[in-house]
């Protein structure tokens, strides 16, 4: 097994395309031959629901139930919590009970690292750990970012959803700074969301993107268009690779897959090559 890397897709706005990145990422991954564990770590359980699990208040166990295992020093019980999809990922689910540990978290030792506790023995078992963070940079997000060696930021291609950029990226920074030394920097990327090409308000936002942050952070080169078939393919339980692989979308993430991977290689190889001097 590879060097697992756990990748953090945040951003304190809500619907930028975090969980539809999460899923479709994943799976594209996966038929690239990596093994891939989701982390729904949103309340709300979105991505629970789009894999196919409508009903997450009725799961039993999930990434909440873990953390709490760890505040409460118990052994983990991940066979009975990471579900398995029909599309060869796995998953940690999520539900409403992750906003209730939000609270007792204020009172644990060392709160910001719980979630890297759960996750640090699923390393050795996966390739790739993608964590869905919910739309705030509250404490279940800083422990998020505390447990990922990197941070993918979905941007949709308008005004006010790139706005919010510099507040994220100085709460990303600051958890470097004082949480997690391994969080690369080098490693934040931003992928745009939600495309449309025929606007030239689209076209406007991705240069000002670019030239804003591409000489500090990786604005990746996939871009991801609206399209009605993702939708769909959600509500169906499926990544729009299964659900239409000849969508504009599907290619763009599986594009977005090879970028991710080809990163990681150079990023060795330049570590490797460093270490080596």
């Amino acid at each position: 097994m590879t060097k697992c890397e756990i990748i953090s897709i945040a951003n304190q706005k809500g619907g930028v395309g975090k969980t539809t990145t999460s899923f479709n990422l994943g799976v594209a991954l996966k038929n690239r031959g990596k093994k891939v564990l989701l982390v729904d770590a949103d309340p709300q359980g979105d991505l629970t629901t789009c894999m196919g699990w409508q009903n997450p208040d009725d799961i039993p166990n999930t990434l909440a139930t873990l953390m709490n295992d760890v505040i409460n020093d118990k052994e983990l019980n991940y066979k009975d919590t990471i579900l398995h999809h029909a599309e060869g990922v796995d998953v940690i689910p999520s539900n409403l009970e992750l906003s209730s540990l939000k609270i007792e978290l204020v009172n644990v030792m060392s709160r910001e690292n719980t979630m890297k506790n759960v996750l640090t023995p699923l390393r050795e078992n996966y390739d790739y750990i993608l964590i869905d963070c919910m739309p705030s940079l509250g404490m279940i997000t800083i422990n998020s970012l505390a447990a990922s060696d990197k941070v993918i930021i979905p941007v949709q291609s308008q005004f006010l959803a790139a706005k919010g950029m510099n507040h994220l990226l100085s709460t990303i920074l600051k958890v470097k700074q004082k949480i997690n030394p391994n969080l690369d920097i080098s490693g934040i990327g931003i992928l745009i969301t939600m495309v449309d090409n025929r606007t030239n308000l689209s076209k406007k936002m991705i240069s000002e993107l670019r030239s804003q942050h591409g000489m500090v952070f990786k604005v990746f080169d996939s871009v991801i268009p609206t399209a009605i078939k993702v939708a769909e393919s959600t509500a169906e339980g499926k990544s729009i690779l299964s659900y239409d692989r000849n969508n504009k979308a599907s290619f763009c993430y599986d594009n977005f897959a090879s970028e991710v991977i080809e990163i990681g290689r150079e990023r060795k190889q330049n570590k490797d090559a460093a270490q080596d001097r």
